[in-house]
């Protein structure tokens, strides 16, 4: 292909590339059994990588388009378009060298050709863009320690940060910092959303809002398996958007669905034991696929609040000690996840504090008693959840009564909880922080002070000068090591404080149809579809 278009561009011939254009587009419906079915129950709202800020719009972004850098199973990070890179020994200057064969989806936008090359100038273009005030991105945060970046060579693309920052290269791999082509883009401005270009496995077919997204297979991919066989193995990708839960259950039992993610209360019991295995009567058709994630539930804790009882510290830890995290993930999640015992930095991520806490209702009387006669008063607190999670704040209410602390849950739509938490207005809201890059200062800067909300992800308000000072000093070490004892360090300060109540560290969990093979989980849950085939 890359000779062809050479010989093109030296003649000066006006071809059309018809045969990559209706590759990508053509409706194959021959063969349907190697359309990879799912269903995303909480829609998809744009295909722009730069509105990548949730699951549901970046397993598809992520199908579509290519970053610099990609993360493996294990969250080791991977050349994707930059074949390879180089670090200064300050930590400040990252030099990639890019691949040559990487093109564009087919577009009429890019002329007589239908395609072209990516640059290194591509990704100058795509990081302006990511940083325009008038796009305004939710994902910008990204480039905040970059200084500047520039394209020396076609194939050589340069970033400068402006402090050293170990964990930049895992930023990269977010769908945010995807390559797009900057004609394309500029054309179709905000509708770029849905009518997405990239250099992903698959191409962009149809989306009919609400009802159905159709992606392609791209025989033009550039990436191959072990054994040189060109990706993906896939014709195509059919999500739809039923907003049900039960009737996607319903689907996938039925063979319509070629796999669920996540495990719901309504249906739990019914795919799984007690104890977390699958039942036996669904060993023959269905396979479960269960591993660690790096996603901490939570509650957090609004300490600006005008409620005495979220000040005191007493309260704050007898909340901590006062229920049963393994019998919780026992009775509401069949033993799916772990404890969370150790902060907020989740099982299977470098940097978890070496201290933990235990149950210990008696503790939590004692505290629970003590603030009472300082104060003169029962301590009443009120719980934000959406409906997905009322069963886990009732459990809390239940156990924590128990221990002299009155809890009164209200529930709301999940967009006015995010709201409400973000803006201060909820003293105790349910929540989970989900690792959006593979190092635990990610967690760690929901504490930081510079990161108060509505501005940042720092929703409980918790302010410690020294926490501060430890973050500053941890983002300066190049060294791995010295860099997970400082966030040990950092996680047991915020622990012994308790802006959060920590509940379970998830667990990925998928259950597909058996005759997918090739499917892969991964700590962060993201879906990758270019190494899957259906029999």
């Amino acid at each position: 292909m890359v000779k062809w278009l050479s010989v093109v561009s030296r003649f000066g011939f006006i071809f059309v590339l018809f045969l990559l254009l209706n590759q990508c587009r053509s409706e194959n419906t021959k063969d349907s059994r190697k359309v990879f079915r799912y269903n995303e129950y909480r829609n998809v709202t744009s295909l722009d990588p730069a509105f990548s800020r949730n699951p549901q719009n970046i397993w598809p972004i992520n199908q579509l388009f290519n970053g610099l850098v990609q993360l493996d199973q294990n969250l080791g990070i991977q050349p994707e378009i930059a074949h390879s890179w180089s670090i200064s020994p300050d930590g400040l200057r990252y030099t990639f060298q890019l691949r040559k064969d990487v093109y564009f989806h087919p577009s009429p936008l890019f002329g007589a050709s239908q395609t072209r090359k990516v640059v290194a100038a591509d990704f100058v273009n795509s990081f302006d863009r990511l940083k325009d005030a008038e796009l305004a991105s939710p994902g910008s945060w990204v480039l905040q320690q970059v200084e500047r970046y520039e394209a020396p060579a076609e194939d050589v693309f340069t970033v400068h940060l402006k402090n050293p920052f170990p964990a930049f290269l895992g930023l990269l791999t977010m769908r945010y910092c995807a390559v797009v082509p900057n004609e394309v883009a500029n054309h179709y401005g905000a509708n770029f959303r849905s009518h997405p270009i990239g250099t992903g496995p698959f191409c962009f077919k149809r989306w009919d809002e609400n009802v159905k997204l159709v992606l392609r297979k791209n025989p033009n991919y550039f990436e191959k398996d072990e054994n040189g066989n060109k990706l993906p193995y896939l014709d195509a990708i059919a999500i739809q958007f039923i907003s049900d839960i039960q009737s996607e259950f319903m689907l996938f039992l039925q063979g319509k669905l070629d796999f669920i993610n996540s495990l719901d209360a309504s249906y739990k019991d019914e795919l799984l034991t007690p104890t977390g295995t699958l039942q036996n009567k669904y060993k023959e058709r269905l396979n479960m696929l269960k591993g660690p994630y790096l996603n901490t539930e939570y509650i957090g804790i609004y300490l600006d609040s005008d409620n005495p009882a979220l000040q005191s510290k007493k309260i704050r830890q007898a909340i901590n000690i006062g229920f049963d995290r393994k019998l919780m993930i026992a009775y509401l999640r069949n033993n799916v996840g772990y404890p969370a015992k150790k902060g907020m930095i989740p099982k299977g991520l470098p940097g978890t504090s070496s201290e933990e806490f235990e149950y210990d209702p008696e503790q939590a009387r004692i505290w629970v008693e003590e603030y009472k006669k300082e104060m003169g008063e029962t301590p009443t607190l009120s719980l934000a959840t959406d409906s997905n999670y009322l069963d886990l704040c009732e459990y809390l209410q239940r156990e924590l009564q128990k221990i002299g602390i009155e809890i009164q849950i209200e529930v709301m739509p999940t967009a006015t909880l995010r709201q409400a938490k973000s803006s201060g207005k909820l003293e105790l809201f349910r929540a989970s922080w989900i690792a959006d890059y593979p190092d635990a200062e990610n967690y760690l800067s929901l504490f930081n002070s510079f990161n108060f909300s509505p501005n940042g992800p720092n929703y409980t308000h918790y302010k410690n000068p020294t926490f501060d000072r430890m973050y500053r000093d941890a983002l300066s070490l190049v060294s791995d090591s010295l860099r997970i004892e400082k966030y040990k360090a950092m996680d047991s300060l915020a622990l012994s404080e308790s802006p959060v109540v920590p509940l379970y560290y998830d667990q990925v969990i998928r259950f597909v149809q058996k005759n997918i093979k090739g499917m892969e989980i991964n700590p962060i849950n993201l879906l990758v579809l270019k190494n899957v085939k259906k029999l």
